[in-house]
């Protein structure tokens, strides 16, 4: 052990080492105290209203599972969909005005007059969801925000009119997911303005019927803006997807007779990061995999280290 000399303080002088004890101790588990940000991102290509019917479904016992393991259950709920940069259906715009599907029943046709900004930028959270399979109306979201927070009346219905995006948009849901945790979204002004906490667990959700082929970007790209949106805190955030289960084997439930030997994207998502949790599609409820899921997701929030 030595002490400093060199500033004329002699013996005296601040000691600079501590020998083998460390400088800094360990930053110790504060916990997330309930505070949880939940991503859903939503294909919302091809034939999915069942799909997201479904999560809808399970939606509420999820939240109310979580809910009962802590005092103080402060949640953040943003929903997005995996479409491009557009809004509204070109199918129901055609039918304009008298809609003969019923699908399209409650579109809007002045949609150019309805849009805000955010409504047509890709990874922004839906409020206002237009086109076929939606509620075609505002979500009535409370506090004017992109996303639902405790203060929201009807939690269970307001998830629904956001869950609902309909099926005339995209499957790029990696890339999707890069754009609603990027700075640019989550800074002073950006779509998703105070998503993320940093004292807050981030769980994300995703739901597709088919492979994530198209999205832009690796998934060790998707991967590296998780860690970035948590300061490098793998423990920080979890990855829950259902999707196709035909990169599994035979015999599986979305196409028993088919097997694809090449993995879908969304499954090395999960297979890439510590807490990840993949199921399939095709279940007839989702209940029981969000219910596999809240031990951990419990788990992490209690041992959530907030950075300094």
């Amino acid at each position: 052990m030595t002490s400093s000399t060199e500033d004329g303080g002699g013996s005296n002088g601040p000691r600079l080492d501590l020998g083998d004890k460390p400088d800094l101790e360990p930053p110790q588990p504060a916990g997330c105290k309930g505070k949880i940000d939940f991503l859903f991102v939503i294909s919302s290509g091809g034939f999915v209203e069942g799909m997201q019917e479904q999560l809808i479904d399970a939606f509420p016992k999820f939240i109310e599972t979580i809910q009962a393991k802590f005092a103080d259950f402060d949640y953040h709920i943003l929903v997005t969909d995996g479409r491009a940069d557009y809004w509204g259906s070109p199918y129901c715009t055609k039918a304009c005005p008298m809609h003969p599907d019923p699908a399209c029943v409650g579109y809007p046709c002045d949609l150019l007059d309805l849009a805000g900004p955010c409504e047509t930028t890709w990874g922004a959270g839906n409020v206002f969801n237009v086109g076929q399979y939606t509620m075609n109306k505002p979500c009535d979201v409370a506090g004017g925000k992109r996303y639902v927070t405790r203060e929201q009346p009807q939690l269970a219905e307001t998830f629904e009119c956001i869950a609902r995006v309909g099926a005339a948009g995209a499957d790029l849901l990696g890339y999707t997911l890069v754009k609603a945790i990027s700075p640019e979204f989550e800074g002073p002004g950006g779509c998703n303005e105070g998503f993320l906490r940093d004292d807050a667990l981030l769980v994300v959700t995703l739901l597709s019927d088919t492979y994530d082929a198209f999205s832009q970007g690796t998934v060790e790209s998707w991967i590296a803006a998780l860690r970035e949106a948590k300061h490098g805190d793998e423990d920080a955030f979890a990855v829950l997807v259902l999707t196709t289960d035909i990169d599994v084997g035979y015999w599986q439930l979305c196409h028993p007779d088919e097997y694809s030997m090449v993995k879908n994207r969304l499954r090395l998502l999960v297979e890439g990061i510590e807490h990840g949790f993949i199921g399939s599609i095709c279940e007839e409820t989702y209940t029981p995999f969000f219910a596999a899921t809240v031990a951990e997701v419990v788990e992490l929030c209690d041992g959530l280290v907030i950075p300094q």
